[in-house]
């Protein structure tokens, strides 16, 4: 394969501000320095990613491999989103503790709690080994081919590479495999918890106001790594001792203001920025409608038994908010992808991309791509929907539908490898007793009954009075016992012989299907991305995201969503007061909160109009990865905590439109006033560093 010099492609283009893109911290000299200055940034490369000194992404680590997370004290105090750590808090909430409904604050390192399987991970070094990874690829070689040697040759490579006995490698791909980076790693995985507020702030709003602004949500919840006695990564241990960084960010008491610098530095996970017209159009209205649709009949069950009872609505918090998230975020993106006329406008890129073929002669190369394309989203497109549904159902929204998935993966394992039966059975036991620790199955049946129709099946209830799989005591019995016995009482169960043919259907068909055709597509869209860089080599090109760690910067702006109407960039104190509903779930306000804006009891804690920030927009390009991600001002500062997007503008993981994508953060000003005057953990406070950059 051609080893493709993107770098070369970023030095021909002329400067301007950009707005959009997630870049790689080790490749900022040049453009994206020059780039950052003249948005207001007074921080060089070196100071965000230096290998030999302490830098800013030391401070800054993946938490628990879906979020970000940043180190905010000398002692290992971190900070993320009170949704990053949602099933953190819950796992240590009961009727008697309710740290979901009144928040927790450890007053001392002894009061800290752990968590069992949560890790948060460093990057300390980024190594470009294309050249090494695409040496034996060869242009006539099969996709799988290319696959198997890209895998062997990338294997190869981390186990020489040179690293310390605690740090791992791994390897990621960019810009659809036309380039490889290394990445040497240190995880921590004994991490505790040391504060939250109640949800009634961390989760203020709720669904309502959920990918919108003005928002006015305390998202945030504070963590702590501990290491060993060498302060190296190590399992929990009563001897271990709060974690000394590398780096740890100073927060800013000055905050910011409209125009102001603004960097996002985090793991946002995954985007699609190059996909063609045809692709999107397929997403938006095909793809999301029925998976939102799927999630839309669930939550209407769940939400309505969430607010009957208090039992119900601490075992399914965490599950509401995962299902509730992604089903507004596609409702919005789809409101975006139309609001922009994106569809339309990559249409014109395309003949733009055209035009460009023909006049560097590249038209027998690359020129029938997007004829391509077409035709394969047009084959693609019903295998892709009906596999997306079966996922939202017996993976996503239905627990019973779940265990039944999983038991049928335990019997496949061990009809295929007998010998691994002990392994397989530990396995499918901790599945089962991870589901049931927060199961309802009230709640459960009354969800099956309203999902399993969208997937075009008949819901029998009374599966769920005649199965063993409701009680975790019945459902573990059925896999005591040899291989032969347990495959026998399990395929007499009545919910597995409900749901065995849809998913024999899946894992033989639907799948295997789906692979094939997803396979050709994707290696379609490796040479399209090729063809793009050949043919228009002064355009500008970020590599997609990939929960590796990069660095979007902006500025602090409002936004108009449509016309006549303009949101502000920040939102105060006074708002939550008035959107406050007494007793409303999602819009209740904690009495002491009510009391100190009543007394305008703020302490140091406001802006220079003697008012409580709340949120702030920012024109960085963040996606999901990008939770808790700090956003730090001109001199690198922390000011905020990356949460949200606003509604339109979550379109932004296909295609980023300046004027509506904004990303939304908490104001590092009202995280400081609730641990401080709320929660009174001036034990905290302590621990901080806080200056006044601006004075």
């Amino acid at each position: 394969m051609k080893y493709i010099k993107i770098l070369l492609f970023f030095i021909t283009i002329n400067l301007s501000a950009q707005q959009g893109g997630m870049w790689i911290p080790s490749l900022l000299n040049g453009m994206n320095e020059d780039e950052m200055t003249s948005l207001g940034s007074k921080l060089t490369a070196k100071d965000i990613y230096d290998v030999n000194n302490s830098s800013l992404k030391d401070a800054v680590c993946h938490f628990n491999g879906g979020c970000t997370s940043e180190v905010i004290s000398p002692q290992g105090l971190i900070l993320t989103n009170h949704h990053c750590g949602f099933s953190s808090i819950q796992s240590h909430s009961s009727l008697e503790n309710d740290y979901l409904k009144n928040g927790f604050w450890a007053m001392s390192l002894d009061e800290e709690l752990p968590n069992d399987g949560l890790y948060v991970e460093f990057i300390v070094s980024i190594h470009d080994v294309t050249k090494e990874i695409l040496a034996n690829i060869t242009d006539d070689m099969t996709e799988k081919d290319k696959q198997s040697v890209i895998t062997k040759t990338s294997n190869g490579i981390m186990k020489n590479w040179t690293r310390e006995p605690w740090q791992d490698v791994k390897i990621k791909s960019f810009y659809k495999g036309n380039q490889y980076f290394l990445f040497v790693t240190e995880r921590f995985e004994d991490i505790r918890l040391v504060g939250a507020p109640p949800t009634s702030i961390g989760k203020f709003g709720s669904d309502t106001d959920n990918w919108v602004f003005p928002r006015h949500t305390g998202d945030f919840s504070i963590f702590r790594i501990y290491a060993d006695a060498n302060n190296h990564p190590a399992k929990f241990s009563k001897y271990n001792k709060p974690y000394t960084p590398k780096h740890f960010l100073p927060i800013s008491l000055d905050g910011i203001e409209e125009g102001d610098f603004s960097m996002v530095f985090g793991f946002p996970g995954t985007t699609n920025e190059y996909l063609p017209a045809v692709a999107i159009e397929h997403i938006t209205k095909n793809y999301n409608p029925t998976n939102i649709a799927i999630r839309e009949a669930a939550l209407k069950v769940i939400d309505t038994e969430m607010k009957k009872s208090d039992a119900v609505r601490i075992k399914y918090a965490s599950k509401q908010a995962r299902i509730a998230n992604a089903w507004k975020k596609w409702k919005g993106e789809n409101l975006g992808i139309e609001k922009s006329n994106a569809v339309e406008k990559r249409r014109a890129f395309e003949e733009t991309f055209t035009k460009a073929l023909k006049e560097k002669g590249l038209t027998d190369k690359y020129g029938s791509i997007l004829t391509e394309f077409d035709s394969l989203y047009k084959d693609f497109a019903p295998i892709d929907i009906k596999r997306r549904n079966f996922i939202e159902v017996f993976i996503t929204t239905n627990e019973l539908m779940q265990m039944t998935y999983r038991a049928y993966q335990f019997e496949q394992a061990i009809t295929a490898n007998p010998e691994n039966l002990e392994k397989a059975k530990a396995g499918i036991t901790n599945t089962l007793k991870g589901i049931h620790k927060d199961f309802d199955a009230g709640v459960d049946k009354g969800v099956f009954i309203n999902v399993m129709p969208l997937y075009g099946k008949h819901a029998d209830p009374s599966i769920y009075n005649n199965t063993a799989f409701t009680n975790l005591d019945n459902a573990l019995k059925i896999f005591e016992g040899d291989a032969k016995d347990i495959i026998k009482k399990l395929n007499k169960d009545a919910a597995y012989q409900y749901a065995k043919p849809m998913i024999d259907e899946f894992n033989n068909t639907t799948n295997p299907e789906y692979q094939q055709k997803n396979e050709t597509i994707t290696a379609l869209q490796t040479k399209y991305m090729t063809a793009l860089m050949e043919a228009l080599p002064n355009a500008r090109y970020f590599p997609d995201a990939n929960s590796t760690l990069r660095v979007t910067y902006g500025q602090v702006r409002g936004y108009s969503p449509r016309d006549a109407v303009y949101y502000n960039a920040i939102s105060y104190l006074d708002g939550v007061i008035e959107k406050y509903i007494p007793g409303d779930y999602e819009f209740d306000v904690p009495q002491k909160l009510r009391d100190l804006y009543a007394a305008k009891d703020y302490g140091q804690y406001v802006d220079k109009n003697g008012k409580v920030p709340v949120c702030f927009l920012g024109t960085n390009h963040t996606t999901g990865g990008n939770s808790g991600s700090p956003a730090l001002d001109a001199y690198g500062n922390l000011v905020g905590l990356n949460f949200d997007r606003v509604w339109e503008g979550t379109m932004s993981d296909m295609y980023y439109d300046p004027e509506i994508c904004r990303n939304i953060m908490v104001d590092l000003r009202y995280v400081l006033f609730i641990i401080d005057k709320y929660a009174g953990a001036t034990n905290l406070i302590n621990e901080m560093t806080l200056v006044h950059p601006k004075k």
